[in-house]
């Protein structure tokens, strides 16, 4: 995608949030995994903006830290309307003569196609002053209204608190979201008052400054979903909601089979390839990619992890970042994989920690199988080789090496090296007192008795 003209994309992130009843800026609670002001600089980005701005203020520090080298940042101290956070950004975008579309930071599922016909309208044959985003929600609600003719063509843009009932009735509402050239946003912002119920600078007033001498403004559509603001957990909760809900409709439509769509959780950058079996209550945290033919059982948390053709994961596993599955592994029940490699083929089915190690392909983790990669200070590699059988409860002391081939007893405590093919022992010598459970049950029968 690419603009007609270059553009900027001021992003106004200055609210309190206090709805939200948060130490955390509004903006940067997540969607997906992913801070909702990033879900929009994402998009934007997409598009290859000239500049980009940030207008902060309460809570700057946060936001600043979140979008550094990425955008710049403009400061409004006062909470003073909409318009007024506009012209905070205007010294940033000094000498640039290209469009500014404006953009609010808790509305973070705005596409950058959306964006990008927003700026072709700007410059379509008729060259209007500024597009209006609209959108039309089954509950109008509190939202601005636009009233426009059939063609788009704005007459008036009214905040709710000052509109009358006729105007209330109207149901194309304002997303706040606006594109206009430099060279005619600045000046319209200068001249905007504040004779309003509210006693704000309204930036709604761009269009009807414009409109009083005669100059088009115009509005296009799009769904109330991709519109919808976040002010609230309840609010938050939703659009988290209906973004799992249209991504598990992605990942069907590609290939993928979801056993209970409505129980599989999705991060922001989460790869499905095809003919991928997913169970319920399966969540993915950032960083997931999952490769064809792979099953997912029930109850699965994977993050950071990567899972090649043909593998099989859980029920009940975790896979943690780092963790690589090559192709064909199965990676069984309570088992948890954490920066470690496993081989093609290789198998750890029960109740298995495998962390900073790798293992090689067709060897066979026993049940119980940890790798003690910690030793309170620092982490240690283990690694099992090609073709190797760790028996069941053996704890493999990092660091330390498995050879190709060989094989630990159950209940081993492997602390040294293990050559290749050979057979490691490690645990207390078996021995056996013949009559004396007998005897002791009937000491102990005695003692009582007395």
């Amino acid at each position: 995608m690419t603009s007609p003209a270059p553009f900027a994309a001021i992003i106004l992130a200055a609210g309190m949030g206090t709805r939200m009843r948060s130490a955390r800026h509004k903006v940067l609670h997540r969607i997906a995994g992913k801070p909702m002001l990033l879900h929009l600089m994402d998009a934007v980005d997409a598009l290859a903006p000239a500049e980009k701005v940030v207008v902060v203020g309460a809570g700057r520090d946060q936001v600043e830290a979140a979008v550094a080298g990425r955008a710049k940042i403009a400061v409004q101290s006062e909470q003073l309307g909409t318009a007024h956070a506009v012209r905070m950004a205007e010294d940033a975008l000094a000498g640039f003569e290209g469009d500014v579309v404006v953009l609010y930071g808790d509305t973070p599922l705005v596409k950058a196609e959306t964006v990008a016909r927003m700026l072709d309208r700007l410059h379509a044959e008729d060259a209007p002053v500024a597009v209006v985003l609209g959108f039309r929600p089954a509950d109008p609600l509190a939202y601005g209204r636009i009233i426009a003719d059939t063609d788009g063509r704005i007459a008036e843009m009214v905040e709710f608190r000052d509109a009358t009932a006729e105007e209330r009735a109207v149901t194309l509402c304002n997303s706040g979201l606006i594109a206009a050239r430099a060279a005619d946003l600045w000046p319209l912002l200068a001249r905007i008052g504040n004779a309003n119920a509210a006693g704000e600078y309204y930036l709604p007033d761009v269009v009807t400054l414009a409109a009083a001498e005669g100059r088009a403004c115009v509005v296009i559509e799009t769904e109330a979903a991709e519109v919808a603001g976040i002010n609230s957990r309840a609010e938050l909760a939703a659009l988290e909601a209906a973004w799992q809900a249209r991504r598990r409709a992605e990942a069907m439509a590609a290939g993928a089979t979801l056993l209970a769509p409505e129980t599989v959780w999705f991060a922001h950058d989460t790869i499905i390839g095809r003919d991928v079996t997913i169970g319920q209550n399966v969540v993915f945290g950032p960083g997931a990619a999952i490769a064809d033919d792979v099953t997912i059982h029930a109850f699965c948390h994977i993050e950071g992890a990567t899972v090649a053709t043909g593998a099989i994961v859980g029920p009940y596993a975790r896979l943690r970042p780092g963790a690589e599955l090559g192709e064909g592994v199965h990676v069984g029940n309570f088992v948890e994989v954490k920066k470690a490699r496993l081989g093609k083929g290789a198998k750890a089915n029960h109740l298995t920690y495998i962390g900073d190690a790798t293992i090689g392909a067709g060897s066979n983790i026993g049940a119980g199988t940890i790798t003690c990669n910690y030793d309170g200070f620092n982490k240690s590699l283990t690694e099992v080789g090609e073709g190797a059988f760790i028996g069941s409860n053996t704890a493999l002391v990092a660091p330390v090496k498995v050879g190709d081939g060989a094989i630990t007893a159950a209940g081993s405590v492997i602390t040294r090296d293990v050559p290749a093919d050979a057979l490691a022992v490690a645990r207390g010598r078996q021995e056996e007192r013949p009559g004396w459970a007998a005897r002791f049950r009937e000491k102990m029968r005695a003692s009582k008795a007395r």
